[in-house]
């Protein structure tokens, strides 16, 4: 019998618990938790990936000690299948998750949880082999994405069709020219792949995609920020009952965060190390150097991705990624909106059955992060209007 892939088998481990019956022994564990230790710490739970870092800034900057809180060491988990079981039988409390991923535990499985603020914006891309040039030269070949429900599929799905070319999910045998295959990889699988050839471009949160560029596997085509103007990609989700029954602990927690946010933005160089591998807490195992690419790019690469197409819209001043905390309902309703016209495997009934103002006021609670943003000095302090409304912006 043959072994399925790795990241096959995570997707169905997934799956499998994001439905009600698969999700009902773990969130019975989380239940019997939270009555055993009413009053647990802040524990994180986290992939190597640069959306973790407000969740691991906070807690290396000691933000979370400062405001009186108990707070583990965060735990490293290797895949989304890991994190959200983590995360679901109450092992950890506080997570980033991707954001379609959120609308998927919420209305596929009811796991009472709910995003309290964004983690990051940007901060993906799509990653070519160094011989394709041209979004349309993927024809014929395969890409590969983290997760069916991320914002990376939500995206390339847009980019291809409106380049005429059909997304397909783990076709076997021939593509059509105009077909581009689909897989879901380990996200620290896909450079290799890359660089041997397996797939032709992946889509991905960093640092992978400066990776790949660092080890001249692969180049940029396009960042993801330079078609969805200043997306969400990870956010920050907890359990519903922890901002009920503990909503000044809760505050506390989203006011680390956003303390931490503010901090990357002014400190880029500093968090890239912090977060290395060479850092004191050893929190991923990237490099310093491929980190500083992402978090405080060099002056030359803008006008670099600008004459390579990577950035067609310099006028959005987009950063390669950047940090703010307050998750805008115009963004979770279109995202509802897109993943109704994205491909995903599995038993997607549930999203047709959204509808997005309600998913927007009921899997989003922005009680406890805008008061932290008050805290903070107000949106200026991350650039940004004075305004909790905006208009999102989509454009290949």
């Amino acid at each position: 019998m043959c072994q399925l892939p790795m990241s096959r088998r995570e997707w169905l481990k997934l799956a499998s618990m994001f439905t009600v019956a698969g999700a009902a022994p773990l969130l019975a564990a989380l239940n019997a938790r939270a009555a055993e230790n009413p009053d647990a710490p802040v524990r994180i739970g986290y992939l190597p990936i640069t959306d973790a870092a407000p969740l691991l800034v906070a807690h290396n900057n000691g933000y979370f000690d400062a405001s009186g809180l108990a707070v583990e060491k965060p735990t490293l988990l290797r895949s989304w299948a890991q994190l959200v079981e983590a995360f679901l039988s109450g092992q950890v409390n506080v997570v980033h998750l991707l954001a379609p991923m959120t609308i998927w535990a919420r209305y596929g499985s009811q796991a009472p949880a709910k995003v309290v603020a964004w983690n990051h914006v940007n901060g993906s891309a799509l990653t070519v082999a160094p011989d394709i040039g041209k979004l349309g030269e993927l024809g014929g070949k395969t890409v590969a994405v983290p997760f069916w429900y991320s914002i990376h599929n939500v995206v390339v799905q847009h980019m291809l069709r409106a380049q005429g070319l059909v997304p397909v999910l783990e076709k076997d045998g021939e593509l059509k020219a105009n077909e581009v295959r689909l897989i879901v990889m380990s996200p620290s699988d896909m450079p290799p792949a890359l660089a041997s050839r397996q797939i032709a471009g992946f889509i991905v949160a960093e640092p992978f995609n400066a990776a790949a560029e660092e080890l001249k596997v692969g180049k940029v085509l396009r960042f993801t920020g330079d078609v969805w103007k200043n997306h969400a990609c990870c956010v920050v989700f907890m359990h519903e009952r922890d901002l009920t029954e503990r909503a000044a602990w809760s505050q506390k927690v989203v006011d680390a965060v956003v303390k931490a946010q503010v901090w990357t933005r002014a400190h880029p160089q500093e968090a890239a190390q912090l977060l290395s591998k060479s850092g004191r807490n050893h929190y991923t195992p990237h490099s310093a150097n491929v980190l500083t690419n992402v978090l405080a790019p060099p002056p030359g690469d803008e006008g670099r991705y600008l004459a390579d197409r990577a950035i067609t819209h310099a006028d959005w001043h987009a950063k390669r990624i950047d940090f703010q905390p307050y998750p805008y309902p115009a963004y979770t309703e279109e995202l509802v909106r897109r993943l109704k016209a994205t491909q995903v495997e599995g038993n997607a009934q549930f999203l047709h059955q959204l509808d997005p103002a309600f998913v927007a006021r009921d899997l989003v609670d922005d009680r406890f992060v805008k008061k932290s943003i008050e805290s903070a000095g107000g949106m200026k302090a991350f650039g940004l209007a004075e305004s909790f409304t905006r208009t999102e912006t989509i454009l290949v």
